[in-house]
């Protein structure tokens, strides 16, 4: 059996974020909830929480969906409930991530807002949003906030969907 690593993600809603992973190949679990980490980002903001198979599926390739289905580049207004963010669980994890989101940067010319920060906690939101677009992708937000990030997964990412 694969070996499972886990890192956790912050950027848009968490139901769109959540979307957006359990669509991967590799990806095995998706907690959707609140993350903080150490001051000054100790409040918390919406994130999920992945398992993964990194024999299935690479850091990288889950980095660069992360960056590409958020506003990864805008400092908006709203940056502390949808902290921009890659939640690491060790110095190695946190080591790797932001050698890799450096490349990214340098590979695709954008300045990201996205921050590597230690995950310092994790609270699940109401069970009822738990698999939002999964239950019900007819949902008005679904079709005018999540679709869209699916459609990017389809036309940028289908080789590394689940089927």
């Amino acid at each position: 059996m694969n070996s499972l690593e886990k890192i956790s993600f912050g950027g848009g809603c968490h139901w769109c974020t959540e979307a957006v992973f359990q669509a991967l190949s590799g990806v095995r679990n998706v907690r959707q909830g609140f993350i903080r980490s150490t001051s000054p980002d100790d409040s918390w903001s919406e994130a999920v929480e992945v398992d993964f198979s990194p024999e299935e599926i690479s850091l990288s390739d889950l980095l660069t969906v992360h960056l590409a289905t958020h506003a990864s580049t805008s400092r908006h207004s709203m940056r502390d409930k949808y902290r921009s963010a890659i939640y690491t669980i060790s110095p190695e994890q946190s080591a790797m991530v932001t050698t890799e989101l450096d490349r990214i940067s340098a590979a695709t010319d954008n300045e990201f807002v996205t921050r590597v920060l230690p995950h310092h906690g994790f609270k699940f939101s109401e069970t009822r949003f738990h698999n939002y677009y999964a239950t019900d992708p007819e949902r008005p937000f679904c079709r005018t906030y999540i679709d869209s990030k699916m459609a990017k997964l389809q036309t940028q990412f289908s080789r590394i969907m689940k089927a």
